[in-house]
């Protein structure tokens, strides 16, 4: 007999708590392997296709197109254990969660795959949390008991939330792959936890809270905080959001998505960080002739950008207090000996920040290549949420955009984003005559926080020295 799995929206990571459903992959009645893609969604940092860990058929789909999910809602339920018949008597694709997990475990791997784009399974779980049987088509669980990531029941009694010791045998409250890596690479039991997400889930917050307490040789938990949306009832729809109605003339736009996502990311920068800005003009020219000299020579073409970016970590290194954040909670600033530079991009879906890792490490040429990769991936929306987090300095080239001048807001929680303005042809005293030169302007926000202005005032005059004269680079090479 089959058994109907629920597949719930799970924890795309980064803090993310809802996902837009942009297009789905499967229909109803749809055979589907494990891992195999059934729907596209899109978050406040990337559009990402979700694989469903089971194999079976498909036998419903929670929410249309366009609809809001939050993390834990249900997706779709997939009938396994029955394998249809195809028109040569064989069984189609799919198989038992159970079979699955055994093949698993026989062969040694360490997990079913990928998850969630940029992110995979580790090893599989020592139990696979079953339903039970008769369990309707539309996801209700059985009386007494609440749904745990669609694998199986835990008795309401045993539920994280209301302080119950769980017993060994019962699964633990848990969608994210993050949260249980993090709990296993750092010796945590799980089901020693009390959860405060919804119905007691384990949030990754619950894990770095016990993971503090245990380095301060506490023992409490952490109290349960509400979650920002709870999950409806398996089987049924997303309650509708109210709707502000358009007054005559007024046009109304959801801030969701990356919008919403960059409206609450400039909000909380603006009340967090006391921020001042510095700028300078910069005679650009030799920069310019210096790329041209570069790309001249062959080989892989030099973007002006990787130029600037090179520069930048070159400052960085003589000036590490700007490559740094600051811990409001311990009243500490925060150090880091490694550049991760984050450059802001326009796209067609709104501004996003993609990463470039230990950018201090690479040259002009790995610079572009990989300025180039992930322009090419934030204009597709396959950005994925690692490489959109975990900047620790942002380059801002707005002269792009045709304009002089900016004054950038701060990409919180980082303390300083250096902002470039369109290379043009001005007069300029150059060795004592007027002469017309290619001119920038650059301009430095930073967190009045972490340094004064004279460390502002030395970095930016550091960048504009190795504008004007590319040579003084050669000193750090």
């Amino acid at each position: 007999m089959a058994q109907v799995l629920e597949f719930k929206l799970p924890d795309l990571g980064e803090g993310l708590t809802e996902a837009e459903i942009v297009r789905w992959l499967v229909e109803v009645g749809d055979v589907v392997a494990i891992d195999q893609p059934v729907v596209e969604v899109e978050t406040a940092k990337a559009m990402v296709e979700v694989p469903c860990p089971y194999g079976g058929v498909v036998t419903a789909r929670f929410g249309e197109e366009g609809t809001e999910l939050p993390v834990g809602a249900p997706l779709i339920t997939v009938a396994v254990g029955e394998r249809p018949a195809t028109s040569d008597g064989s069984a189609a694709s799919g198989g038992s969660a159970e079979s699955a997990s055994e093949k698993s475990a026989g062969s040694g791997a360490e997990g079913s795959g990928n998850v969630l784009v940029g992110y995979g399974t580790s090893e599989a779980p020592a139990r696979r949390r079953r339903v039970r049987q008769g369990r309707p088509v539309s996801g209700a669980p059985a009386a007494g008991s609440r749904a745990v990531n669609g694998q199986g029941a835990v008795p309401a009694a045993a539920n994280g939330r209301a302080g119950a010791p769980r017993t060994e045998d019962g699964p633990v409250p848990v969608i994210s792959p993050l949260v249980r890596r993090l709990a296993r690479q750092n010796g945590l039991d799980l089901r020693e936890l009390t959860g405060s997400g919804p119905d007691g889930l384990i949030l990754r917050a619950d894990v770095e809270y016990a993971l503090r307490a245990a380095g301060q040789g506490a023992a409490a938990a952490p109290p349960a905080q509400p979650h920002p949306r709870v999950p409806q009832a398996p089987g049924t729809a997303p309650a509708p959001q109210p709707a502000a109605t358009a007054a005559p003339g007024e046009i109304r736009t959801p801030l969701k998505g990356i919008r919403g996502a960059v409206a609450e990311k400039l909000a909380r920068s603006r009340r967090e960080i006391p921020d001042a800005t510095c700028w300078v003009d910069a005679d650009a020219t030799e920069l310019m002739r210096a790329r041209t000299a570069m790309n001249a020579a062959g080989g892989p073409k030099i973007s002006l950008l990787a130029l600037l970016a090179r520069i930048c970590t070159a400052a960085l290194a003589r000036f590490p207090e700007l490559n740094s954040t600051v811990d409001a909670e311990a009243r500490e600033v925060v150090r880091f000996d490694r550049v991760h530079l984050g450059f802001a991009a326009q796209t067609d879906r709104g501004l996003v920040v993609p990463v470039v890792r230990d950018a201090h490490a690479r040259d002009a040429e790995s610079l572009t290549a990989e300025f180039a990769r992930l322009t090419e991936a934030g204009r597709t929306g396959t950005l994925t949420p690692a490489e959109l987090t975990g900047g620790t300095f942002t380059l801002n080239n707005y002269g792009v955009f045709g304009v002089d001048g900016s004054t950038p807001i701060i990409n919180h929680p980082e303390a300083a984003m250096l902002g470039v303005g369109r290379i043009v042809p001005k007069p300029w005293v150059h060795e004592g005559e007027l002469a017309v030169r290619q001119v920038v302007q650059l301009s430095l926000t930073f967190d009045h926080r972490v340094c004064d202005g004279g460390t502002a005032g030395g970095f930016l005059r550091y960048v504009a020295d190795c504008v004007e004269q590319p040579a003084v680079l050669l000193r750090t090479l």
